[in-house]
């Protein structure tokens, strides 16, 4: 019985981490339809600018919560007016740009930093269940993928500027001749989607090896998620972490955490080869 609610516990741990990663591409991706390959990148950026805060003295709670979402929004910010303005509604571009802007990531990070690994203690303490330890931070984790999720809900679907980004996205076209400026609310929702981003580095710093090529771990997961979820950036990229969070746990559990992986992907193929237009094109049509 330990051992179940333990196992249980991963399995919430990684649909959360999962789920959180997965918040800001929702947006990028699905919303703007920008393939955004430096997704990793912005992951790593929030773990380190959590770290750094840390080591110099900021609260870590602080540092997760608030400066890892707002530099790395701030980085988005300029990346968006800098590159990514100029390739709106071309995909192929958008690939090739982002990748390049990946690499020059990861190389100016480990021209600062070197590929040490670096790392914050895990808040909160744990406590145990018969012969089993947990931490308590694996709850904060599920928390955190909670409160993101109804806020981003909550701004969507009740305010003017989730109204205006969602048309500005149908219809920029119609938007503009409306009064809205399309470019601002293209660089606000970019630079969002980043800030989210930066804030799953963030919350992940505590329990991740922090390196400069980190990212390239949860790009592939965060891209299979976002696109087996469908059109509906919240129920679906929520269903599909969920899904593939706990296949990737239990197949860990039960081999090996690189069998997992396997295990992963392999569900992510048949799941894209059974359902072509997503988990919410077949059970959550219509819906955010």
């Amino acid at each position: 019985m330990e051992l179940a609610v333990i196992l249980a516990l991963d399995v919430v741990s990684g649909a959360a981490s999962l789920l959180l990663l997965c918040l800001g591409l929702a947006i990028i991706f699905g919303m703007m339809r920008i393939i955004n390959l430096a997704h990793g990148e912005f992951v790593m950026l929030g773990a380190y600018a959590t770290v750094i805060s840390t080591n110099a003295g900021v609260n870590i709670w602080f540092a997760m919560l608030v400066i890892s979402p707002v530099f790395v929004g701030l980085v988005g910010l300029v990346i968006e007016r800098c590159l990514i303005q100029f390739l709106y509604g071309r995909l192929v571009d958008t690939m090739l740009a982002t990748w390049g802007l990946s690499l020059l990531i990861i190389g100016i990070v480990t021209t600062i930093f070197g590929n040490t690994i670096n790392g914050v203690p895990t808040p909160l303490g744990g406590f145990a269940i018969g012969a089993y330890r947990s931490s308590y931070y694996t709850l904060f984790l599920a928390l955190m993928a909670l409160v993101v999720m109804a806020l981003i809900y909550v701004v969507m679907r009740y305010t003017r500027f989730g109204l205006i980004a969602r048309a500005t996205m149908q219809n920029p076209q119609m938007a503009a001749a409306l009064g809205i400026a399309p470019a601002r609310v293209y660089m606000a929702t970019f630079a969002i989607g980043a800030g989210l981003t930066g804030l799953a580095g963030g919350l992940l710093a505590p329990i991740s090896g922090i390196v400069p090529t980190m990212g390239s771990a949860y790009v592939a997961k965060a891209f299979i998620s976002v696109v087996g979820g469908g059109a509906a950036i919240l129920s679906g990229t929520a269903s599909a972490a969920g899904l593939f969070g706990t296949i990737n746990q239990l197949g860990a559990y039960f081999t090996t955490p690189v069998y997992g992986e396997v295990i992963l992907f392999l569900s992510a193929i048949l799941l894209i080869r059974l359902l072509p237009t997503g988990i919410s094109g077949r059970f959550y049509k219509g819906s955010l």
